[in-house]
């Protein structure tokens, strides 16, 4: 273990999270794994060793700093990109059943690549549009957690990924920069999704403190039938 791994655990073991050698090494190897494809596709901007546990591994993680992950048998990542936040939270939390949704088959495949790298169980891989994907019975209604990291404004958000939050389950919106007049234009989609706005929970990331909030929502209803509106509807005329 090195001083990145060493600073890297001991920022989770600060918020209760321990992780031990077998889970520092599939971080490491999924880091190189990273790096490698990121060569011949488009994965991140971000390569630096030190940056990706920061920015990626550690920004993934902060999501069970809010959320309660021994209460979190099912977990759906939707626009997951190159597995973020789903494969840290997996490595992390072995006992949850992920499925990632992603509508970009390449990046499908590498997550496929490193999920059987890193040899973990119980993942789901599913190249399709989120709200296709939404429609089908068993994802419909179904996830313990839905969460989506940086991939659109909330009123889109909250038509993506609450028809896969089960009714008593939790939807959470990963952002960057102050989401309030994102949640504040996101009311009617809430409303007509069947969600709730629990809390928004704010934070920095350590050593550079850039913003983080995250938005938790409750499903308090079962979807109605017409959502998800077909592939991109929800971008062309989003519930403002």
């Amino acid at each position: 273990m090195d001083v990145i791994q060493k600073d890297f655990a001991e920022r989770l073991q600060e918020h209760g999270i321990h992780v031990d050698q077998k889970q520092l090494d599939q971080f490491e190897t999924y880091y190189e794994t990273l790096v490698e494809w990121n060569e011949k596709m488009n994965l991140t901007g971000i390569t630096e060793r030190d940056q990706v546990y920061t920015k990626h591994f550690y920004d993934s993680v902060t999501l069970a700093f809010y959320v309660d992950m021994s209460q979190v048998g099912t977990l759906a990542d939707i626009g997951s990109g190159a597995g973020f936040p789903g494969i840290p939270l997996k490595i992390c939390f072995p006992h949850i059943k992920l499925t990632i949704v992603d509508s970009l088959n390449k990046r499908i495949n590498f997550l496929k690549f490193v999920v059987d790298t890193l040899g973990l169980s119980d993942v789901e891989l599913i190249h399709g549009r989120a709200e296709e994907v939404a429609r089908k019975r068993e994802y419909r209604d179904h996830f313990d957690l839905v969460t989506a990291r940086a991939v659109a404004r909330m009123a889109l958000l909250n038509e993506f990924c609450l028809p896969f939050t089960k009714v008593g389950g939790q939807f959470a919106a990963m952002k960057g920069s102050n989401p309030a007049e994102e949640i504040e234009e996101s009311k009617r989609s809430l409303k007509e999704l069947r969600g709730r706005l629990d809390q928004v929970h704010s934070f920095s990331l350590p050593i550079e403190q850039s913003d983080r909030h995250i938005v938790v929502v409750d499903k308090v209803g079962s979807t109605p039938g017409k959502y998800p509106r077909k592939p991109g509807m929800a971008a062309k005329s989003p519930l403002v």
